[in-house]
């Protein structure tokens, strides 16, 4: 039986998996992947991509200490990694969100150094590293682009540590909105009305604040006129002034 004769008599539902299954059709493949590859190439990407792996709400995607074998894509969903750190206590140290890459914390010690933890039911792709790492030398445009992914990993904790090193409360939580707020803008959703999928107290711990002060400073922002909060639901009303904030040029006082 040929290939084409196989596919005709495979049904119909098996072959929407089978296409849906493809980088392709992700509708975040464009955010995962470098633009302009070839249908060879992405061919050849889509036969090394692992199972996709459904993570529940509140359930570990990988732990501290585990081996490390797979990079995952974020399909659907949010995460939060987090630390423990010397005192013993639970440090956020990042929120991921769909077309976002976990586990590149292993890559050099080959252990993973944090916990990842679904904040939603999520959905990823799991990307064997070895066999990425094969495809780099044959795909220059597939390593410029997780070179560049990794740069933007290495920026935003490093812009963490500013947060938390220089700001004062208002700058570090208008910051953290403002991120938000742009990353949700490149997956082609609203910039300006977005659920908060982690907790205040979630959010406090990240931007090393109580989960007294994000209340007050949601209260204050929402007094002001710059945001409108429900329960979760957030919408930046004055998203031009929150930025001005976070960068330091305008104050809450």
């Amino acid at each position: 039986m040929t290939q084409a004769q196989a596919l005709v008599r495979q049904p119909a539902t098996s072959r929407s998996r089978e296409i849906s299954a493809r980088c392709s059709a992700c509708s975040m493949h464009q955010i995962c992947l470098p633009m302009g590859l070839e249908e060879k190439d992405m061919d050849r990407l889509d036969q090394i991509i692992g199972r996709r792996r459904k993570i529940a709400r509140d359930s570990h995607l990988y732990r501290v200490g585990d081996p490390f074998t797979n990079l995952y894509a974020i399909r659907l969903g949010h995460f939060k990694t987090h630390q423990v750190n010397p005192s013993g206590d639970q440090q956020v140290t990042g929120f991921q969100m769909a077309g976002e890459l976990l586990g590149m914390d292993a890559i050099s010690t080959e252990r993973h150094h944090c916990d990842a933890i679904a904040l939603e039911d999520s959905e990823v792709c799991e990307i064997p590293f070895s066999r990425l790492e094969g495809l780099f030398g044959e795909m220059p445009q597939l390593l410029h682009h997780f070179h560049r992914m990794m740069s933007q990993e290495i920026t935003r904790e490093q812009s963490v540590m500013l947060l938390l090193g220089n700001m004062r409360a208002e700058q570090r939580f208008a910051a953290f909105l403002t991120n938000l707020s742009s990353r949700y803008s490149i997956r082609g959703y609203s910039s300006t009305s977005f659920q908060l999928r982690m907790t205040r107290e979630e959010i406090g711990n990240y931007l090393g604040l109580t989960i007294e002060s994000i209340s007050r400073l949601l209260s204050k922002f929402k007094k002001r006129g710059w945001i409108k909060v429900s329960n979760r639901d957030l919408e930046l009303l004055e998203p031009v002034t929150l930025k001005a904030v976070a960068a330091g040029t305008q104050t809450c006082a």
